[in-house]
């Protein structure tokens, strides 16, 4: 939602709202449907995926995610993989490297501001865990992707 907001501050005109208000439908009904078939989790793991989206902005550990859940941090850590198939340290990188994706293509963010705002260790290292994710560089996915304003 924040980068739609922070398309929506851009647009000027009644056709360039209304073409993102369907463009943020869109998304919304992709994003219920794969809720739908996604398999039920129990509510420590919804919760646990719920704290880390709300936090990309800084520093997450395994275990202060459990001690905010009330859990232990092998337990959460056990529950989770079982659930999703991934750890929770995957997922916490997977959401960056996704939030990161959007910010390069609907934002003018610098690299730098990109890599400090979801808290990667150093531009150079966010970088490097970009690439190696997604094939591109933030430079060539921006280059490739970017559908902000020109």
């Amino acid at each position: 939602s924040d980068l739609f907001i922070l398309q929506m501050d851009q647009l000027h005109t009644v056709p360039e709202i209304q073409a993102l208000h369907a463009e943020m439908l869109g998304y919304y009904t992709q994003e219920m449907a794969k809720l739908k078939k996604a398999a039920a989790r129990s509510r420590p793991v919804t919760q646990a995926m719920d704290y880390i989206y709300n936090h990309l902005h800084r520093p997450i550990r395994v275990p202060e995610i459990a001690t905010q859940l009330g859990l232990n941090a092998s337990y959460l850590s056990t529950l989770f993989h079982r659930e999703t198939g991934i750890t929770l340290t995957e997922y916490i990188r997977q959401r960056r490297l996704e939030a990161a994706g959007n910010m390069l293509r609907y934002s003018n963010f610098s690299y730098g501001e990109i890599a400090a705002y979801l808290a990667f260790s150093s531009q150079s290292h966010f970088i490097r865990v970009f690439k190696t994710h997604t094939g591109y560089t933030p430079k060539e996915y921006r280059d490739r992707f970017y559908e902000g304003q020109q």
